[in-house]
């Protein structure tokens, strides 16, 4: 679905607008270039404002108990309801279909990013031809035609890239990558983003990406080069970030070997989570890997790691500056908390990066 123009969008999160169940709907409330969000549906939390539940801003994006309510409060009226939560295994709950066939009857088009599609479900299918409305199913696979191998073009790529990576699932890439993304552009770094799962998607202002998880392993290094080459070709950005995803030593799901040999990013910006003990979607108690060895796996790979940045998931702020302070002066890395300090400190950290870099080769001798 492409517009050149932002579309009103309702975000569907009923019962489960929280940071653990909603990253989609608090990725597109921190900000969206696709959409304008309009409101939120979730009867437990209708008359809060969006903003200051997701990070105690005030955004006056409001929250509604339905559909129906958003359109009765709203003076313009929203085109499309984004499915902004995460069942687990990604399936369309029964509870939540049922706030979709309340946006479909309102005629609103659906945004899913889920793992299950709308289109499998026959009663949706035809609820929505009968309002006249879309059914967009984002995570839907391309037709293998439409996909690309890796080709070698990547080493004719002018522009720098930067890969955002993470110890582990659920740290904050993908925020990190779009604060890092804004900043870098405000301080006149020409900066693009390549996505690669659904809430980049639905936050970018362009089609640079891909879906990593619901492309075929044969063609991710493809995609990513292709979304690459396309973005230096048509943007010439002075700088690109990629979207990592998982982690490198995740064993339900390990991966970002691809941004760092397949992209060939130079630099990384590593996301680290101190205050989680075990992996996050492991069934067995996995630790936490030691820090280290994923600075070393990067370093392997022929990238270097600029900065360290932290989550603060279970952590106080004291805790979390003691740690910071901990993990430079051990680790020899700058240390940023993005959320609590913001990124324009990390800027002069890739600035630096910009200057000793020599595209896909090494960093020059005296850097």
């Amino acid at each position: 679905m492409k517009s050149t123009e932002k579309q009103k969008a309702l975000i569907l999160a009923p019962h489960t607008f929280n940071s653990e169940q909603a990253k989609t709907a608090f990725g597109l409330i921190r900000g969206t270039d696709r959409f304008e969000i309009v409101g939120v549906i979730d009867p437990e939390k209708s008359g809060q404002d969006a903003g200051v539940i997701v990070d105690g801003n005030l955004r006056g994006i409001p929250v509604f108990v339905s559909s129906k309510h958003a359109f009765e409060q709203l003076s313009t009226s929203p085109k499309v309801a984004i499915v902004g939560i995460t069942p687990s295994g990604g399936l369309l709950i029964p509870e939540l279909l049922n706030f979709i066939e309340e946006a479909i009857e309102a005629g609103l088009d659906i945004v899913n990013g889920l793992h299950e599609f709308l289109e499998e479900k026959p009663h949706l299918v035809e609820a929505a031809r009968r309002r006249g409305v879309k059914l967009h199913d984002i995570r839907k696979p391309r037709s293998k035609m439409d996909l690309h191998f890796w080709s070698g073009e990547i080493t004719r790529v002018r522009a720098p890239r930067i890969a955002v990576m993470g110890t582990d699932c659920a740290v904050g890439k993908r925020t990190t990558t779009r604060w890092l993304m804004d900043a870098c552009n405000q301080a006149g770094i020409k900066t693009e983003m390549i996505f690669t799962g659904q809430t980049g998607w639905m936050q970018s202002r362009h089609d640079y990406g891909f879906l990593f998880d619901s492309t075929p392993n044969d063609f991710v290094s493809g995609e990513l080069e292709y979304a690459i080459v396309r973005c230096d070709r048509e943007c010439s950005p002075d700088l690109i970030l990629l979207e990592g995803q998982s982690s490198l030593r995740n064993p339900s799901g390990p991966c970002g070997s691809e941004f760092l040999c397949s992209a060939m990013a130079k630099g990384v910006i590593l996301q680290h989570v101190p205050g989680r003990k075990t992996l996050h979607f492991a069934n067995a108690s996995l630790p936490m890997p030691d820090i280290q060895g994923d600075l070393e796996l990067i370093k392997v790979y022929g990238a270097r790691t600029i900065a360290l940045t932290l989550s603060s998931e279970g952590l106080d702020s004291a805790e979390l500056e003691d740690i910071r302070i901990a993990h430079q002066s051990s680790l020899g890395l700058p240390v940023f908390l993005p959320k609590e300090n913001g990124v324009e400190e990390i800027v002069a950290i890739i600035s630096q990066f910009l200057m000793c870099s020599d595209s896909n080769k090494k960093y020059v001798a005296h850097c």
